[in-house]
């Protein structure tokens, strides 16, 4: 699933090519886009009230929380959400470009003399695209469906000892509370693991015996992997994620212990181990990671 650095990596692509851009058409090829895995009954008509919701409304700045990205509408308190899911992409085609099979929707826009289309394309359909509300103004304007969702470690306004303090309340599987997008948000299972190793913490370490300078460290670590990590285009293992322009991340050839059970680490030679933590596969150096 898309972490924070390849969500980033989307918004950043999508810059040039939609800031400032008008919707000039839009047609919805799979409803069940257009609602999360919860709703995915929408009524008949929701294709058509999508498509007169955005149609001419002009884009401003791509933003982003997290793993939660939007294109706010020029003017208006209310926004474009595009959230990826497991599979989605983002992709910028002209319009004679074949089509893929799995697309699902595509937003006709103009911006300057070359017209585009932003092309949401799905295999699973476990993301979404939408319109919704925007809470607050300004910097701090979220859409309202992910107003809960808390500052992430790359956000200019993130608070790393307030929140390794909120952390340190928990009794919870380290790993676990990292990914708990209330409380930091943007951190997957992949960069989860990469923090964990970084910062020498094992991810069953329970954050309310563990000296809170530990927890600043795995923060700390967390915000350097992630930004490696955005430095090389995100992590990609396979063809579902890629950036709007088709290429794949290369951060997988930089990964420490994720992905890599059985080989020996490269710190101390230990073969990584994999446990399940939370229910999520997690990968340890159990000699650089004693568990205390």
């Amino acid at each position: 699933m898309p972490e924070l650095p390849e969500v980033e990596s989307v918004r950043r692509g999508l810059l040039g090519w939609v800031e400032s851009a008008a919707i000039t058409g839009v047609r919805v090829l799979d409803p069940r886009i257009l609602g999360t895995t919860s709703q995915r009954r929408l009524p008949p008509e929701a294709a058509d009230t999508f498509a007169e919701a955005v149609a001419g409304r002009v884009l401003a700045t791509p933003q982003r929380r997290g793993k939660f990205l939007w294109v706010p509408f020029a003017g208006s308190p209310a926004a474009l959400t595009l959230h990826l899911g497991m599979s989605g992409q983002l992709r910028i085609h002209t319009a004679g470009e074949p089509v893929h099979r799995h697309t699902r929707a595509i937003l006709d826009l103009q911006r300057g003399p070359r017209p585009v289309q932003l092309r949401f394309i799905d295999q699973r359909i476990f993301g979404h695209i939408g319109v919704d509300d925007l809470i607050a103004d300004g910097p701090d304007a979220v859409p309202r469906a992910s107003a809960h969702i808390a500052r992430d470690p790359l956000d200019p306004h993130w608070d790393l000892e307030t929140t390794a303090r909120r952390i340190q309340r928990s009794t919870s599987a380290l790993k676990s509370v990292l990914m708990d997008q209330t409380i930091v948000s943007g951190i997957g299972n992949i960069y989860a693991d990469e923090a964990l190793f970084r910062a020498r913490v094992h991810p069953l370490a329970v954050p309310a015996r563990t000296r809170v300078s530990r927890l600043r460290a795995v923060l700390e670590a967390a915000h350097a992997v992630m930004e490696a990590a955005l430095a090389q285009g995100g992590t990609s293992f396979d063809s579902l994620y890629v950036h709007v322009n088709g290429d794949s991340g290369y951060f997988d050839r930089s990964l420490t212990v994720y992905g890599r059970t059985g080989q020996p680490c490269g710190v101390c030679g230990t073969p990584i181990r994999r446990l399940v933590v939370g229910g999520r596969g997690t990968h340890v150096c159990p000699t650089c990671q004693r568990k205390r």
